[in-house]
């Protein structure tokens, strides 16, 4: 009969970590600067995305 050992590392892996840290910041600064906007520029930006993404929105 044999008997097998096997060792596991176990390595810390920070690889997910900069994704979500990148979406947290993103997030941070599109809700820092929109709170400076002007609610036309809220109309205007939606309605250019719309027409920029073949989205009919009349």
């Amino acid at each position: 009969m044999k008997t097998l050992n096997q060792t596991h590392a176990h390595a810390t892996d920070h690889t997910g970590l900069l994704p979500i840290l990148s979406a947290i910041a993103a997030g941070v600064i599109l809700i820092y600067f929109t709170g400076f906007a002007q609610a036309a520029q809220y109309h205007d930006s939606a309605h250019d995305t719309r027409h920029t993404l073949a989205f009919p929105c009349h």
